[in-house]
């Protein structure tokens, strides 16, 4: 009984650190409709600019996936999880594409929300 029980604890976590990977992947994939509905901002026409289509395709492309991760995750983890990724990757896309800037108060945000990340992840 002994065995079969930390055979279950160790798909559990392994269930548990893939639905954690899924929800970090699936904000690279929601940075990626981002930046193509940034570049349809620039536009006159914003909603009928091919940039809006393809990050409206890009955001609808994680649905199924998202089932997966609500099957293994508390909403509140997912929520802070995924939260934490966008923040981080979406300053990491204006910085360095966009050339916006940081200021020291938005850089302490930042490491607050990491710092929020790593505590979640450790209990």
């Amino acid at each position: 009984m002994e065995a079969a029980q930390l055979t279950a604890d160790a798909v559990t976590m392994q269930n548990t650190t893939l639905a954690v990977i899924v929800t970090i992947a699936f904000s690279a994939v929601g940075v990626c409709g981002d930046y193509f509905l940034k570049l349809a901002s620039g536009k006159e026409k914003s909603f009928s600019s091919i940039w809006f289509y393809i990050g409206l395709a890009v955001y609808a492309s994680t649905a199924l996936g998202w089932v997966f991760v609500m099957k293994h995750l508390k909403l509140a983890t997912i929520g802070v999880v995924y939260s934490v990724s966008m923040v981080v990757m979406l300053t990491l896309i204006g910085v360095t594409l966009f050339g916006e800037s940081l200021n020291r108060y938005e850089v302490a945000g930042l490491v607050m929300a990491i710092g929020a990340l790593v505590l979640l992840s450790r209990f």
